[in-house]
């Protein structure tokens, strides 16, 4: 037997001998009808799975909502209750006292008067140390001293002029620099009064004070001298070269440097009122 050669499909002898032909047309309408039936099979099937992904999605966002709604209940929950919260601040105002402060007492009211100016008054305590620094520069001290007889320490009429008032002590203290000397005098009396009328009938001056390496000056020359007042003191001031040459109104090294001690002593003896002040307001009110 012999298969040709068209094969099994060949449009020969090829399935055995007197086979009746396929219907084509029948072939192709059948292939037709399935091939429509697939395409509504699969629309019908995207159509379902559109739905399920949609209800898929709602019921996530439905989920996710009812989740956030027990989250907010519970947070509401974790917050404290109104009456433990902080409330605003009750208390009482400050209060004041109605007693007014004392006043702080002026320096002047302790060195007014001999019966409050009580501390130890001293040439020492009241010119301290061994150099004292200004603006014209750094003046050396010298010798220091101290008399409860005043008119010794004083030239001319200013002894009798001390006396006459009342004067308890004279304190001296002289400074250099360079060629000039100036000796400061401050002359103690028991009232502000007292030394307001030697300033006023002053003549003469201190004796200047030599000594501790300082020759002896301004007692045979021409000097510069001052005379202030303040409460109860008066300070007094002689200066000059210290080779004993004559001052004169040209010599502004001098004048300079009895202005400056000058103020300097001043300011000594306003600072002990200042210490009286402080010592009378930091002590109990009677």
């Amino acid at each position: 037997m012999s298969f040709g050669h068209g094969g099994p499909h060949g449009d020969g002898g090829g399935f055995g001998g007197g086979g009746q032909a396929p219907d084509w047309n029948a072939l192709a309408e059948d292939n037709a009808r399935a091939k429509r039936r697939r395409t509504v099979l699969w629309t019908a099937f995207g159509v379902v799975a559109t739905g399920l992904v949609a209800a898929i999605v709602a019921t996530v966002v439905v989920t996710v909502n009812k989740d956030d709604g027990k989250r907010t209940d519970e947070t509401h929950k974790s917050l404290p209750p109104t009456a433990t919260l902080p409330s605003p601040s009750t208390s009482a105002s400050p209060r004041f006292s109605s007693v007014a402060p004392r006043p702080v007492p002026s320096p002047s009211e302790f060195l007014n008067s001999a019966a409050r100016d009580t501390a130890p008054l001293t040439a020492a305590g009241l010119f301290p140390g061994g150099e004292v620094r200004l603006d014209g520069g750094t003046y050396e001290k010298g010798p220091l001293a101290a008399t409860g007889d005043c008119a010794t320490a004083a030239q001319g009429a200013l002894g009798g002029v001390l006396s006459a008032n009342g004067c308890r002590q004279l304190l001296r203290a002289t400074y250099t620099k360079d060629g000039v000397a100036v000796t400061v005098g401050v002359a103690v009396f028991d009232s502000a009064g007292a030394a307001a009328r030697a300033k006023e009938q002053a003549r003469g001056n201190v004796a200047s004070l030599a000594g501790s390496g300082v020759p002896v000056f301004c007692r045979t020359t021409v000097c510069r001298s001052t005379t202030n007042a303040f409460a109860r003191y008066v300070y007094l001031t002689v200066g000059g070269f210290r080779d004993g040459k004559a001052v004169t109104k040209a010599d502004t090294e001098v004048f300079r440097a009895g202005d400056e001690l000058s103020t300097y002593t001043f300011r000594q003896i306003y600072a002990r009122g200042v210490a009286a002040a402080s010592r009378a307001a930091a002590s109990p009110a009677p």
